[in-house]
């Protein structure tokens, strides 16, 4: 995007700009959450703990957005609703997925949400995908295979892969709600309602699933609060920085979150296997292919 009067670009670091070092540095706490996510599961159930971190997310954006909180629309509390309910699919799932399968794993599965997007707007809305989507989608496919060991060559997942890659396509289903609701709503006003929404939902869930109440543990409420804030900070520091990062340059940061992942959860101890780790590289390669647009889109569109 160009303009007519372009600012005097800030100082860079290694060659980043300063709104780049931020996404880099969230990028960096995004990573770190699936660790912080697992660990927290060992004295919560999912749906409690998503509904805990959501409520928490909810009231912290609220508290910076309630003088206008009372001009909230139908329509924005019907797109906030939407968009909560894919949320709370996508990080409830995930946070399942979690108890299961390894931090790392979760997380490179989780960032084929990218890959997701065109796919399911194909499949959904009949938009089909262009070349570089496409090329993502099957590098997507294969690291999967990979990623999931032996069993993955037959299709044969485990349970806590399935339901991280349903949390994937719900995330994808997200994003597309998002931009369709984009420009039409007040996004401080939509966010509270679709944190609060994933969190009455989660919490809901609590009965169907029979999971158990957690015992008051400081170690579960410090994690809600700080995953909260940090939910909180991440999306404003996106809305900052992404005025002045393009897309694409922003999408190629995102892409290290799974890598970001994978570095803490081996600090951690946890080990993935040379398969899965070629598996993790073609997920993130996927990621990357995917916001890609060849020359001739790019003609298209100018």
């Amino acid at each position: 995007m160009t303009s007519m009067n372009t600012p005097t670009p800030a100082p860079a670091f290694l060659g980043l700009s300063k709104a780049e070092c931020v996404l880099v540095l969230i990028t960096m706490i995004w990573g770190a959450t699936f660790l912080l996510i697992q660990m927290t599961m060992t004295v919560s159930g999912p749906m409690f703990f998503v509904g805990l971190r959501f409520a928490a997310a909810a009231l912290i954006v609220a508290l910076f957005s309630w003088r206008i909180l009372g001009e909230l629309t139908l329509f924005e509390v019907k797109a906030g609703v939407f968009i909560g309910v894919a949320i709370m699919i996508g990080y409830g799932l995930q946070t399942v997925g979690l108890q299961t399968i390894l931090s790392s794993q979760s997380a490179f599965i989780t960032a084929l949400y990218v890959p997701f997007v065109p796919l399911l707007q194909w499949l959904v809305l009949g938009r089909r995908p262009g070349l570089m989507p496409s090329i993502g989608i099957m590098l997507a496919f294969a690291g999967l295979m990979l990623i999931s060991g032996p069993a993955g060559a037959s299709l044969d997942f485990s349970s806590g892969e399935i339901v991280t890659l349903i949390s994937a396509v719900a995330i994808a289903a997200e994003i597309i709600l998002i931009s369709s609701y984009a420009g039409r709503v007040d996004v401080r006003r939509v966010t509270v309602v679709q944190l609060a929404t994933t969190s009455v939902l989660a919490f809901a869930m609590i009965v169907p699933t029979q999971e158990a109440l957690p015992s008051f543990s400081w170690f579960l409420l410090a994690s809600a609060l700080g995953l909260g804030a940090s939910s909180a900070v991440i999306q404003l520091a996106m809305n900052w920085a992404q005025k002045s990062v393009s897309p694409t340059r922003a999408t190629l940061i995102y892409a290290g979150e799974p890598v970001w992942a994978g570095i803490v959860g081996r600090i951690a101890g946890e080990r993935l296997p040379g398969l899965a780790l070629l598996g993790a590289a073609l997920i993130v390669l996927a990621v990357i292919v995917s916001e890609l647009k060849t020359k001739r889109a790019v003609e298209v569109q100018a």
